[in-house]
């Protein structure tokens, strides 16, 4: 994830789109992804996947779970990607595996960047025993190697469903966005309009919320979309090495069962590839969203253009 969100353009006054949503307007952050090539890509391929997660029996009409038909069959008008060992549709599979993959991800970043924002501006705006404290957390997590962590903790509770698996996401997720967040946050503590805040008797709690977390809107954004991207692949690979529940519906679930009955040797290749490159899709949008981000957010990032005659 790129530290460009933490430049002074993300402060109350800046003219940038990002900066609008110091007033909490939706227009600001329909300009701001509409005006760059890369968050309107991001933003389609996001839409489309949100839209098969939905809705997957419009697009698959066969019922991902029945072993009703032919095994190892090859693609076919009737079954566009085949049918995998077991005689179940891989197209129904696909489809229908979107809609946990997404939740995961989804669910997963949320409650990791919610845990950045709780200890990252925590620490930085009261100081202190509690900034050393909640700094020395965030470090042991930040040195730690996050992978072999969750092989271990996820090896513990294996088959515990996804509540576990997002519990292990947000466990080893959190830690970078948070220090991110206490830089920033101490950047701007000590502003006119904090010092304001304070002197007119606000609440600890109601100055946080209210007038520092708006003016760090752009970087909580960047820190979700990079949290979410992490999630995407964490998830997969925990599913695909067996950690997860094999018999749920996901990308990672369907390399898990390929790989096992062993689907390139057996000329089933789409078995391996297709959840692969969903995997590759959706974890591009986000990196789209989020680099478009960083380039709306800081001006020195954003690419020359020249002007047209």
């Amino acid at each position: 994830m790129s530290t460009a969100a933490l430049s002074g353009s993300a402060l109350p006054g800046a003219k940038t789109p990002l900066g609008r949503f110091r007033t909490g307007t939706v227009g600001g952050l329909a300009r701001a992804i509409s005006s760059n090539r890369k968050a309107t890509a991001g933003l389609v391929i996001l839409v489309v996947f949100c839209f098969l997660a939905a809705f997957p029996g419009v697009v698959a009409h066969d019922n991902p779970h029945a072993e009703i038909f032919a095994p190892a069959l090859g693609p076919s008008a009737a079954h566009l990607l085949g049918t995998d060992a077991y005689g179940q549709d891989l197209f129904a599979q696909l489809i229908y595996s979107t809609r946990e993959s997404l939740l995961i991800a989804l669910v997963a970043g949320l409650l990791a960047t919610v845990l950045s924002v709780i200890v990252g501006v925590t620490a930085a705006y009261i100081g202190g025993l509690v900034d050393n404290v909640l700094s020395l957390v965030t470090d042991i997590f930040l040195v730690i190697p996050a992978f072999p962590l969750i092989v271990v903790i996820a090896a513990y509770s294996k088959n515990g469903g996804d509540p576990i698996l997002i519990a292990v996401l947000v466990v080893t997720g959190w830690s970078y966005g948070a220090r991110q967040l206490r830089v920033q946050a101490l950047s701007i503590r000590d502003r006119d309009f904090l010092v304001a805040a304070r002197l007119r008797g606000e609440r600890r709690w109601r100055v946080i919320v209210s007038e520092m977390l708006p003016t760090m809107t752009s970087l909580i954004v960047a820190i979700f979309l990079g949290t979410t991207l992490y999630a995407i692949v964490a998830a997969a690979g925990l599913q695909f090495v067996g950690l997860g529940n094999p018999d749920t519906l996901s990308w990672g679930t369907m390399l898990y069962w390929a790989q096992n009955n062993e689907a390139l040797q057996a000329g089933s290749p789409l078995w391996a590839i297709m959840p692969g490159v969903c995997i590759a899709m959706l974890g591009a949008a986000f990196a789209l969203l989020n680099y478009a981000f960083d380039e709306v957010s800081n001006p020195a990032l954003r690419p020359v253009r020249r002007r047209r005659k």
